[in-house]
């Protein structure tokens, strides 16, 4: 009778075991693989476990990716691919142009285009009159600048003879990268009185511009890589660089070791006027459009903007917190042109390759 009770009370719990596994299992969301290309300025984002976390606890994804340039993602391969997260709204018409309407579309993060430099840079540029100083936050004369570069200004000319070579801005590949792409239209811009660009002023502006790109050789295809030359590489090497403001406040976010050692050299130069470089979700199928719903959650938004540095709903709340562990970022953006048509930047992107 004692073996038949305990082989019944087994038995009770092993039912009771598998019910409960069958419970848990059961009732857990599940897990869709979601997988794309996206701008290497977002991979940090990506990979936040608390942004990993949110994806997969409310919405059941997991995420992968491959990075690719804004442009080069637009012709990439998309076999089994369910998003695109490039970094403008140039690549998403570049898109539709290929490829027709994807299934779903939306810009999730802003960042502004700006420009980061020296110290010694940034006193050299103020004795040139062309910095503005609001606090802790420098804006730069583009006009100036650009005058500078067209003159064919040596680093010497203005007072740094420890620099070798020409005054000039580096970027990324305006043919590959959003971030030389968006440079390009604010250089156009400028070139232009300030007045965005339409077909019509592209005869008068393109020898211009393409003279200025012409002088800067090799270019990265990666503003996240361009931005690592930079810091690890120090003035002599890179005296200013073209990128995105979420960069930095990303950077001393994240390794706020190696942000207290540089930040009394690296200075970030808000471009007066600067364009906007707007990051769109493009959904190719269901899947992608859960993964475009997760990045407007809330708590995402929040992350972006607070540990990443790009500017969402609700970055004025916490701009003015004073929770922004990067120096010299503005509460808000005021001098700021418009990006030129699809159209237009389709012709300077062909002509600056």
């Amino acid at each position: 009778m004692k073996k038949k009770i305990a082989g019944l009370i087994l038995l009770v719990v092993l039912m009771a075991v598998i019910g409960g596994i069958y419970f848990v299992t059961g009732n857990a969301p599940r897990i869709v693989n979601v997988d794309g290309y996206v701008g290497g300025e977002k991979i940090e984002l990506l990979e936040d476990e608390e942004v990993q976390s949110v994806f997969e606890e409310k919405y059941g994804l997991n995420v992968d990716y491959s990075r690719a340039g804004s442009l080069d993602m637009m012709t990439a391969d998309l076999s089994g691919r369910d998003y695109l997260f490039p970094s403008s709204s140039i690549a998403l018409e570049y898109y539709e142009d290929l490829h027709g309407s994807p299934v779903q579309s939306e810009i999730v993060l802003n960042t502004p285009i700006v420009l980061y430099t020296h110290q010694i840079v940034l006193d050299a540029f103020e004795s040139q009159g062309l910095i503005t100083t609001d606090g802790d936050i420098h804006y730069i004369d583009m006009a100036g600048l650009l005058e500078l570069i067209q003159n064919g200004a040596q680093w010497s000319d203005i007072g740094l003879p420890e620099l070798y070579g020409r005054v000039s801005v580096d970027t990324t590949d305006p043919s590959k990268s959003n971030s030389g792409n968006m440079f390009a239209a604010l250089v156009a811009n400028v070139l232009n009185e300030g007045r965005t660009v339409t077909e019509a002023d592209l005869a008068a502006i393109l020898p211009e511009l393409q003279d200025i790109f012409g002088k800067l050789g090799y270019m990265e295809t990666s503003s996240s890589d361009l931005f690592s030359q930079f810091l690890r590489m120090g003035v002599g090497a890179e005296p200013i660089i073209a990128g995105y403001e979420s960069q930095l406040i990303e950077y001393a976010a994240l390794y706020p070791d190696e942000y207290d050692r540089i930040r009394d050299d690296v200075v970030m130069l808000y471009p007066a006027p600067t364009v906007w470089s707007a990051h769109v979700m493009i959904a190719l199928d269901e899947n992608g459009q859960i993964l475009l719903n997760a990045m407007q959650d809330e708590d995402i938004q929040e992350i972006a903007w607070k540990k990443h540095g790009f500017r969402t709903g609700n970055y004025g709340d916490i701009a003015d917190s004073g929770a922004i562990p990067a120096e010299g970022v503005a509460a808000s953006i005021t001098q700021v042109a418009q990006v030129p048509s699809y159209d237009v930047m389709k012709v300077i992107i062909e002509q600056l390759e």
